[in-house]
């Protein structure tokens, strides 16, 4: 049996203007899609991101993308994966702070970082975190 289903990690990133629109019910009501989000954030400026993974028939999910970018919003898939070099790691712990999945670490007492690739959404934020170049792409 054939599935025309999709998964898919995304990360929305939108304007001040765009902050208060109810945007995962839109993906919801609109094109059938069952949001998982994994993280949000508005700063200061009012400028925001969600981190989500997006599930649903995969016309769905391409006519809900392109919907979302005429809006204005930023649409960038997760599809490559983190590589963690851990003999490059100089356990600073920069990347533990900025993980959103905790798939980077840090445990303690010992302080040292760990990184469980099963938890990683790909969201780049640990590869501009990490100062020694540790984490990096592999498409």
């Amino acid at each position: 049996m054939t599935t025309n289903n999709i998964t898919q990690n995304v990360i929305l990133r939108y304007s001040p203007d765009l902050v208060g629109d109810p945007i995962v019910y839109l993906l919801v009501k609109e094109y059938d899609l069952i949001p998982n989000i994994i993280k949000a954030s508005v700063n200061p400026d009012k400028e925001g991101y969600i981190l989500l993974g997006l599930t649903g028939e995969k016309e769905n999910y391409k006519r809900a993308i392109e919907r979302l970018q005429e809006i204005g919003i930023s649409v960038q898939s997760l599809v490559d994966r983190v590589n963690w070099d851990e003999d490059k790691c100089t356990q600073c712990g920069a990347c533990t702070a900025v993980c959103p999945s905790q798939a980077l670490s840090l445990q303690r007492p010992e302080m040292t970082v760990t990184f469980d690739g099963d938890k990683c959404v790909v969201c780049h934020m640990c590869i501009q975190a990490c100062p020694v170049n540790a984490v990096t792409l592999d498409f």
